[in-house]
């Protein structure tokens, strides 16, 4: 059986260009050293927590609805592997309904079983499952503040 990849949704009362828009403010929910753009087509950014860097380009992004991020590079610093996210992929869903909006992100390559799942599922329920949704509703998300390394 195939394992499946990690993946986290919720639904908000803002519209679909709302959510897409506070997605792409990548240093409003997940962290502050952040450097690029994460919106269009061929964008390329990196996230940075202290040692760990991870570099991304957008590889599909359909406004208001779907955005794919390609992890280009990394160094996760606390693995074995630190090249571990390497080709994996963020994948963003965004379908607006009559009264909610329906966010749903899957990492793509991110399974049970590889030595960052345990951390990188905790850490993506945070950034994801509170941090984001708490930007989209009050406007200010809880971000990783630390220095470029």
């Amino acid at each position: 059986m195939k394992q499946k990849d990690y993946q986290k949704s919720f639904s908000t009362n803002v519209t679909a260009k709302e959510a897409f828009e506070n997605i792409t403010n990548v240093s409003d929910w997940w962290t502050n050293s952040f450097k690029g753009s994460a919106k269009n087509l061929n964008d390329m950014f990196e996230v940075s927590f202290g040692e760990t860097k991870v570099n991304f380009k957008v590889i599909e992004a359909i406004p208001f609805k779907k955005l794919v991020w390609q992890v280009t590079g990394c160094y996760l610093d606390w693995l074995k592997n630190k090249t571990e996210w390497n080709g994996t992929k963020i994948v963003w869903n965004i379908s607006e309904g009559k009264k909610t909006t329906q966010i749903e992100m899957t990492h793509v390559g991110l399974v049970p079983g590889i030595e960052c799942y345990k951390d990188c599922e905790a850490g993506w329920n945070q950034y994801v499952g509170e941090s984001l949704p708490k930007l989209i509703a009050s406007g200010k998300g809880v971000i990783f503040e630390g220095s470029r390394g």
